[in-house]
């Protein structure tokens, strides 16, 4: 089957950075689905993993964790679907990627997917959507108040992939002030149109500007990216016993200015579950499966913004080179082999 890998880790701007290249086809055992990929897209993750982590014992390492396509074969156990099903999900990183003709994927994590959307438009949404969900439900909780706090949320990076659909469930299943961060005007039009009630310049001080908005103290923030350079800002501007959250990797993170104000640290991977087999693993496969009936609802849309084909090498160069230059919005997605 067609894939897409690399042996040497390293920076994009190589010929071998991403090859094209054969693997044998994978077979399906115990609850794992054998999926035909149709469209993939890239996330932060991906570049990460590629500039560092060195390949397995079989040479390549093929990356991709989010997928759309049709279940072809499935293992033994599985119980929850059949060949002939389409689907999507962002996989687990403790195995190959997706960015193969056929992929492996244990059905728990797998949602059916949005009858509503294209392959390229519900490609974009699956690990963005487990991590924002994970982050605001479960890690965050903002179902339950701050007391004396504004019942608002500050997502710093707004209009990257999770920021896109952070702010898109906020608004569809929360009563919560969404204030989004953006630096550019294209960005700043990006997050009104998904729905933030406030933007800030992420670029200048936050928390003068959440001052301005005469709103209070925000409950929670959601920090996307660049957290250290934020950090400052955050403490200062967040409410005494709020519950700040983040996602990206710091190389350190002093958490010591949080103690005056009681303010909980939260830290999300979607990828928990999965690499560790938790006894609530099968979570993510429902959250997908309420962000696939909100997508048909036509409560939430796609954060895609950009489609490349084919799937292969070259094309997968180019969506590497945009998210590490920092200035994507929304997400790049992949169709077609």
């Amino acid at each position: 089957m067609k894939a897409i890998g690399y042996k040497t880790p390293g920076a994009i701007d190589r010929p071998d950075a991403l090859e094209d290249i054969e693997l044998p086809r994978p077979v399906p055992t115990g609850r794992d689905l054998l999926v035909a990929v149709r469209a993939v897209s890239v996330n932060p993750v991906d570049t990460k993993v590629r500039s560092s982590a060195r390949p397995t014992v079989d040479g390549w390492k093929v990356l991709g964790w989010d997928a759309v396509g049709q279940v072809v074969e499935v293992g033994d156990e599985v119980v929850g679907f059949k060949p002939g099903d389409e689907v999507f999900y962002a996989g687990s990183i403790a195995r190959p990627g997706s960015n193969s003709e056929f992929h492996l994927v244990d059905e728990r994590i797998v949602g059916s997917k949005p009858a509503s959307l294209s392959d390229a438009e519900a490609a974009a949404l699956p690990l963005t959507a487990l991590t924002a969900w994970e982050m605001l439900f479960d890690r965050i909780d903002v179902a339950r108040p701050v007391p004396g706090a504004a019942n608002a949320v500050l997502i710093v990076g707004g209009a990257g992939g999770v920021g896109s659909i952070a702010i898109q469930l906020a608004r569809a299943l929360t009563q919560l002030t969404v204030i989004a961060t953006a630096s550019r005007p294209e960005t700043e039009a990006w997050v009104r149109e998904l729905g933030a009630h406030h933007v800030i310049d992420h670029s200048r001080p936050l928390a003068e500007q959440v001052a301005a908005l005469e709103i209070g103290a925000p409950a929670f923030v959601f920090s996307t990216t660049e957290t250290t350079r934020h950090l400052s800002e955050i403490v200062e501007l967040i409410a005494p016993q709020g519950r700040f959250g983040l996602i990206d990797d710091p190389d350190a993170l002093d958490v010591t200015p949080f103690k005056r104000k009681a303010v909980s640290i939260h830290w999300e991977l979607m990828f928990t579950r999965s690499i560790f087999q938790t006894a609530d693993m099968g979570e993510q496969g429902r959250i997908l499966g309420q962000v696939a009936q909100l997508a048909d609802e036509g409560r939430i849309r796609t954060t895609a913004t950009s489609t490349l084909t084919p799937i292969n090498a070259a094309n997968l160069r180019q969506a590497h080179a945009l998210l590490e230059s920092g200035r994507a919005r929304g997400k790049v997605v992949l169709e077609g082999f």
